[in-house]
């Protein structure tokens, strides 16, 4: 069948999220707490007096828009260079244009970089010199968190600006210009889209104005007119044209560490609904499993502890089971280890332990290792001291000798102490019992004691 005129115009024509994209401040929807009335980014670019910044967030959330915007606004020359397909000698080219007084009298260009987190030291460190004399008016974009992926330097002579997904309701706004717009978006076409279907583009997009509107458009490019010319876009028609729910995770980048972050704190806190949550996030976003278990066995050592001392047991055996089922089966076993570390008692008694020998051991004189805990593999070594005075503990009643073990500078120093939550109580129950053996055995002095070399 012969593609009409318009059709293949239409086919001509970039997609409907480049074309709807806003032009000026007016049509922006969203990131008010950057860019509504009397915030810092607004002031800026009404007043066109635009300092260095970097705008970090999700796709989708109007960083290039924002870029485009200013585009449109600023008397200063603009340049766009994307950090995937450009280099130094890119850079150079624009610093070059820059300082060439016929071509740019001004001597100021406003370069805007995407995916700036993609240049390397040596290519951030190009723009360094010309952002610092402002000649360089740098907007850096990019999804990754800007204080991981940027150079110092470049941060400290930038503002940084973080942007949102954005809202359902700012979504289905959007969505509505596209409709009603004939210009650049679907207003030249006889659609008719049901309540529920402008709701599901809306939810389905997660916060990606981007993905909302390239379903919008898949929809109605590829439905059939009625008898009467009119495209009916219902919930079923959306669904189809938006097949899976994007997920905003990249499992080496920031969202990695929140949503693992996120977890651990679930669990910390005690909340299996919201630890499962973000499991369920971490695995939709293709995390790795050994990732995820590592994780798993640190809370259950540092959170958990002696309060329930077999949770760790469970999570290795979860963790190594996960590995050996994969996904996503896998996913049901992670889910029991998360509720067990997030359902049981918490103690970080283990926890601060170590830490605070490991500083003492830093910032203390802790002494040497007692003569009579030392090894004495030969006989020779029992005549420097080694070995001699050890009280073999199972010689004394209870198992408990009337020997000190720390080295004496630590004397008295506790670094173990058990909360009163799960068995930590009867690990307290039963320390206090050695304690009272231990000066029992030293009232009456070396009787029943007993020395070994081993």
């Amino acid at each position: 069948m012969p593609t009409s005129s318009n059709e293949m115009n239409y086919d001509r024509r970039p997609p409907l999220a480049y074309r709807m994209a806003p032009m000026t401040l007016s049509d922006f929807v969203g990131q008010r707490h950057i860019l509504s009335e009397g915030k810092l980014l607004r002031r800026m670019i009404k007043a066109d007096r635009l300092s260095s910044i970097i705008l970090f967030g999700p796709p989708g959330t109007g960083k290039t828009s924002i870029a485009r915007v200013i585009a449109n606004s600023t008397e200063a020359p603009f340049s766009q260079l994307n950090a995937v397909t450009s280099g130094v000698a890119d850079i150079k080219r624009v610093i070059a244009d820059t300082n060439n007084a016929l071509l740019n009298p001004s001597g100021r260009t406003v370069l805007f970089i995407d995916e700036i987190h993609r240049f390397n030291k040596a290519q951030q460190d190009a723009l360094l010199p010309s952002v610092e004399d402002g000649s360089i008016i740098l907007i850096g974009a990019t999804t990754e968190n800007p204080y991981f992926q940027v150079n110092k330097a470049l941060i400290s002579r930038s503002t940084v600006f973080q942007l949102y997904p954005l809202e359902s309701e700012d979504i289905k706004l959007i969505l509505q210009r596209a409709l009603e717009d004939e210009e650049r978006g679907l207003g030249h076409l006889l659609l008719d889209l049901s309540a529920e279907a402008i709701d599901f583009f809306a939810h389905r997009a997660g916060g990606d104005a981007r993905v909302a509107l390239n379903g919008l458009e898949l929809a109605a490019l590829t439905s059939k007119p009625d008898a009467e010319g009119v495209i009916k876009i219902d919930l079923d028609t959306a669904m189809d044209s938006m097949q899976e729910k994007v997920a905003i995770y990249d499992s080496t980048g920031e969202a990695h560490y929140d949503t693992v972050s996120a977890m651990i704190k679930s669990m910390r806190g005690s909340d299996p609904q919201a630890a499962v949550h973000y499991l369920a996030r971490s695995l939709r976003g293709g995390e790795d499993i050994n990732f995820i278990g590592r994780r798993l066995a640190i809370a259950a050592a540092e959170e958990v502890g002696m309060a329930n001392p077999q949770v760790l047991s469970i999570v290795v055996s979860a963790w190594q089971a996960a590995q050996m089922v994969g996904m996503p089966e896998a996913q049901i076993i992670l889910s029991e280890a998360v509720i067990c570390i997030a359902t049981s008692p918490k103690s970080n008694a283990s926890y601060q332990a170590i830490n605070k020998a490991m500083s003492d051991l830093e910032n203390k004189d802790t002494g040497d290792i007692p003569y009579y805990l030392r090894n004495a593999p030969a006989e020779a070594m029992k005549d420097l001291g080694y070995s001699l005075g050890y009280e073999y503990s199972h010689d004394w009643p209870g198992a408990v000798s009337s020997q000190e073990f720390l080295p004496e500078k630590l004397r008295g120093v506790e670094y173990y102490q058990p909360s009163d939550r799960g068995y930590e109580q009867t690990v307290r129950k039963w320390m206090d019992e050695v304690e009272k053996l231990r000066q029992s055995a030293k009232d009456r002095g070396s009787e029943g004691g007993a020395e070994s070399s081993d």
